[in-house]
């Protein structure tokens, strides 16, 4: 059994992430919950089931962007990772409906757009 070091779990975590091809990210920290990222998580966990969608629904902490809470981020083939901000209900149930099952981007809920390589996704 190899140590678990600081390094070593990034390098795991990072090589389970891309394993992953289709996952959204809900930011649970306190002030993601204070926002409303609960309602948000159970909205995207309901709608990936009624659609039968192969995505993973992730948990995840403070990005560091409190302003802009709750925060979605989204990673779905062919298409650019992105992180929605100030997400409630309704904009939860369009990401599933217009970007993750349509391919559309919401551009007027977008906060950052991950960029790697030069190429998007």
């Amino acid at each position: 059994m190899t140590k678990l070091t600081l390094k070593n779990f990034d390098q795991e975590t990072s090589k389970e992430e891309k394993e992953i091809k289709n996952w959204v990210k809900v930011g649970m920290s306190t002030c993601g919950i204070a926002a409303g990222a609960d309602v948000v998580m159970e909205t995207i966990k309901k709608a990936v089931k009624e659609n039968g969608l192969d995505i993973k629904v992730i948990k995840t902490g403070c990005v560091g962007k409190c302003y802009a809470e709750p925060l979605v981020e989204v990673k779905v083939e062919n298409m650019p990772q992105v992180m929605y901000g100030k997400v409630d209900a309704d904009i939860a149930n369009l990401i599933i409906q217009q970007h993750i099952i349509g391919k559309k981007l919401l551009n007027d809920c977008i906060y950052l757009v991950a960029v790697k390589d030069g190429k998007n996704g």
